[in-house]
């Protein structure tokens, strides 16, 4: 199990309660339907501005839950049930993909951490974004995954909220781009396209038409090439106890 010690901090909470069914795309390499290897949202915003996204505005669905869901920031107590639930989601094989590469021994992106709670305080859903470097030398930019729905609730909207809400986050910090590895018909809703990554690779296999991409900033990725190189805070060493 990843070991965590950080606190998210600063990230303001939003009440969501209920929300549309969502959560269509699969996962990278396949898996849940209600949990996506890397997934986005936003609105398309093409400006380091806060994108034009609204939590208040999602009509309730035909799969309704009456629960309260409300997105906070990541805390290092929440790691043992955040994992769980991506075990859950996602299968064993989760810790195999590409995109693990970019995140292994490596801290998310600083605010960028952030989970969904019941009513009851559990956590129903995650999403993290990772700094990457675009190629040798190159700009910055973030990788977002996993997020997850735990999939015994399904068509609540807490995926799509999950997203929202990072990419609001991701684009209020200024950062000026987002890359995922995931189904563009799916992710075309939310603003990401393959359109600026045929020169960009993920360290590792993949499928190249799912790499994906949401400029912040117009023209972020224009000129953009290599493989993504990891670029975030490492994980502080664990400290053996000492022997007797």
């Amino acid at each position: 199990m990843e070991i965590v010690d950080f606190i998210v901090e600063g990230a303001a909470q939003r009440s969501i309660s209920p929300l549309e069914g969502e959560m269509a795309g699969r996962p990278e390499g396949g898996g849940s339907a209600v949990a996506t290897s890397l997934g986005l949202c936003g609105a398309g915003a093409s400006r380091a501005a806060t994108p034009s996204v609204a939590l208040g505005d999602i009509s309730p669905s035909r799969g309704e839950i009456g629960s309260a869901f409300a997105i906070t920031g990541e805390t290092a107590v929440d790691v043992p049930a955040r994992e769980a639930l991506l075990d859950r989601a996602m299968g064993p094989k989760r810790r195999k993909k590409s995109s693990e590469k970019l995140r292994r021994g490596r801290r998310p992106s600083e605010g960028l951490a952030f989970v969904a709670r019941d009513a009851s305080g559990a956590v129903a859903g995650t999403v993290r974004l990772w700094d990457v470097v675009l190629g040798e030398g190159g700009r910055a930019a973030l990788l977002l995954g996993p997020l997850a729905v735990d999939p015994t609730i399904k068509n609540a909207g807490i995926g799509s909220a999950l997203m929202r809400h990072a990419i609001t986050e991701a684009a209020r910090l200024g950062h000026a781009a987002i890359l995922l590895v995931g189904d563009a018909p799916y992710y075309e809703r939310f603003g990401f396209s393959a359109e600026r990554t045929g020169s960009l690779a993920m360290p590792g296999p993949y499928e190249r038409h799912r790499l994906l991409a949401l400029e912040l900033v117009e023209g972020a990725l224009a000129g953009a090439q290599g493989t993504l190189k990891v670029a975030g805070r490492k994980l502080k060493a664990q400290r053996l106890p000492l022997a007797a």
